[in-house]
């Protein structure tokens, strides 16, 4: 059987050599720069998780993953357009990312901004040109809009920034369901969104499709939460970007809320769950790419960077 960490390895050369030539396709006759500081962005060494869950819930569905490849670069150019703007001074002012300079640190402010306004209509545009049939690409559209949206991604990042800059007061009480509803649109509303594109590309089912969703949404917010911890316990070097800028910030993690071995167990919790999804429906799926998402709900827990 193979482990997520050995799918991984053996997709990403494909999906690298996919987000090439997505971003020449869509920058054909931009400005130079823009179009330099756009690869800088989307090459960047990154781990593409969110690119190859796409390709493996297609799989797992019977469907063929080279046509999904497609739909694997649109969510890798939302997943890069956010990070980007993310980085920004006036959002979380992170100065590394993927291990070298954030973009408005290598090029400007403007151009970074300009970079995430580009990447967002071209991962529509992607779908629309490739994705058949035509009412597949347009419920993968319809979908992937609410997801990176106002009321998913969005709206999480809004409520993230609002709480740190102090203008949302919340009681004690409450700070815990804020949170997960803060990680629910930020990180596990596009790791759902990434295993029901290549479901639908695939031709799923309802009740795979639904499957697939519920095992995203508790990847994600285990996702989340481990990656607060390493915030807590790892280093820059390992990390790949700044850390214990969350307990500088005053950010509402779970660590804070609730120190690193609750956290911890949180997180296993969110996992064993994900799990038997997938074991109390073994029939809806093939066995290799089941057993390999199975094996990414642990690479999640085991993950340093």
């Amino acid at each position: 059987m193979l482990t997520f960490n050995e799918y991984l390895a053996s997709v990403r050369p494909t999906i690298e050599q996919a987000l090439r030539s997505a971003v020449s396709a869509t920058t054909e006759t931009a400005p130079q720069r823009l179009v330099e500081a756009m690869r800088y962005a989307v090459l960047a060494p990154g781990k593409r998780v969110r690119a190859a869950l796409v390709l493996l819930a297609c799989e797992a569905c019977r469907g063929d993953e080279k046509a999904a490849l497609p739909a694997a670069c649109a969510v890798e150019l939302i997943h890069t357009y956010s990070l980007v703007h993310d980085d920004l001074p006036a959002m979380d002012n992170d100065t590394l990312r993927r291990g070298q300079p954030t973009c408005h640190i290598k090029f400007d402010e403007a151009t970074a901004i300009l970079v995430g306004d580009a990447l967002i209509p071209a991962a529509f545009e992607l779908l629309l040109a490739n994705i058949q049939p035509s009412d597949v690409a347009l419920r993968c559209c319809s979908d992937l809009a609410k997801t990176a949206g106002a009321t998913q991604l969005v709206g999480g990042q809004a409520d993230d920034i609002y709480y740190e800059k102090n203008l949302t007061r919340l009681p004690t009480s409450g700070a815990e369901e804020f949170l997960t509803s803060i990680h629910l649109r930020k990180t596990a509303a596009l790791l759902a969104h990434s295993l029901r594109l290549g479901a639908y590309v695939a031709g799923a089912s309802k009740e795979q499709v639904e499957v697939l969703a519920h095992f995203g949404i508790n990847l994600g917010l285990a996702f989340q939460i481990t990656d607060d911890l390493l915030d807590v316990t790892s280093s820059a070097e390992t990390l790949g970007k700044s850390v214990g800028k969350d307990a500088k910030a005053d950010k509402l993690t779970y660590p804070a809320l609730h120190g690193v071995v609750a956290s911890q167990q949180k997180a296993l919790a969110l996992i064993e769950d994900a799990k038997e999804m997938l074991i109390a429906a073994p029939e809806l799926f093939a066995e290799g790419p089941r057993e390999v998402l199975g094996s990414l709900a642990d690479f999640i827990l085991l993950r340093k960077k």
